[in-house]
């Protein structure tokens, strides 16, 4: 098989092109023909040496995929060989074959191409585990999405629009911001502006009114995390998904004391580990909605894999607007 290979943590020109043996299944374990393999964030960092789980080298990066069952192992009884399946892994999905635990594999409604499969991958799950599980949405409530025009930003919009949120979407320019009411934002909020700390919370205020937002979901630290303490309601909740600004911001717990704001950390991974059962229910949900036309992923390109260069240099340099898939196939 072919299959995307790092030696040595380091820049995006130490992953290389390479044949592989096949892969094959133990007990427990599907065997996917990968065809489509989704570039998230984290994958760079896995690349580089600098996020919290690596895995020994030389190793294939790669967190979620989608294919068609090639074999399993012994215990298998959710998927047979010729059923087509989402899945996921810590790593090793840009390949064209990977082994991945039965519990990390979702049978894909029929009307799903292998690139929405994908591209849903990671970023739908965590905004439904942020949203429901991490940041007990009540019906009603008034949801603001940072980075809204990103694959988890996108996904948020849509999930809480799906719950019957109103969802506020803060982006950092024009074409983002048509992006995110295209996906069913009710307001856009710009984070371009002077000032950010002042500008946002006019906007915001502008949109929903002074007593503010009830959830933040943020996968962007930095100012635009800041501003956005200073919109969260009383008794709001805000979840930090990531920090894609760079700068991890620090909190003085007296404002979390002053507005009963509930501070949520997100590892939506954890939940793959250590509780499949949630996320299974989850994913079968997300596949109900994507049939009945309330979510879909927006890929901004499907790149065949030899060209798997210019898909990872559009994450890496910022210029993706939704997500970013590798064509195996």
């Amino acid at each position: 098989m072919k299959a995307l290979i790092v030696h040595e943590h380091g820049p995006l020109d130490n992953l290389k092109l390479e044949d592989a043996a096949d892969p094959a299944p133990g007990p427990g374990q599907v065997l996917v023909d990968v065809h489509a393999a989704s570039v998230n964030f984290p994958d760079l960092l896995v690349i580089g040496g600098t996020y919290q789980v690596l895995p020994p080298r030389p190793f294939i990066p790669g967190k979620d995929m989608a294919g068609v069952v090639a074999a399993v192992g012994p215990g298998i009884t959710a998927v047979k060989p010729g059923d087509r399946v989402a899945a996921q892994n810590e790593y090793g999905a840009y390949a064209q074959k990977c082994v991945v635990p039965q519990h990390n594999c979702y049978p894909m409604p029929d009307a799903m191409s292998f690139e929405d499969a994908a591209a849903m991958g990671i970023a739908y799950p965590t905004a439904h585990f942020a949203l429901v599980e991490r940041g007990q949405y009540r019906p009603g409530e008034i949801v603001l999405v940072n980075g809204a025009a990103g694959g988890v930003g996108i996904a948020t919009i849509q999930v809480a629009k799906a719950l019957g949120a109103t969802v506020v979407a803060s982006v950092g320019s024009a074409e983002k911001a048509a992006l995110a009411k295209q996906h069913g934002a009710d307001h856009v909020v710009r984070t371009d502006v002077p000032n950010i700390r002042d500008a946002f919370r006019e906007q915001v205020i502008a949109a929903v009114g002074k007593r503010g937002v009830d959830i933040i979901v943020d996968p962007v630290g930095g100012d635009v995390f800041d501003a956005g303490m200073r919109v969260i309601a009383w008794s709001g909740r805000i979840i930090v998904v990531g920090f894609a600004e760079g700068r991890i911001p620090e909190v003085k717990a007296g404002h979390l004391l002053v507005k009963n704001i509930s501070l949520i950390g997100l590892q939506y991974s954890s939940y793959r580990d250590r509780q499949p059962e949630k996320v299974q229910r989850v994913q079968r949900e997300l596949f109900e909605w994507y049939v009945q036309g309330k979510i879909r992923p927006h890929v901004m390109g499907a790149w065949p894999l030899p060209q798997y260069r210019e898909a990872l240099d559009t994450v890496r340099e910022r210029k993706v607007v939704g997500k970013v898939v590798i064509r195996m196939r």
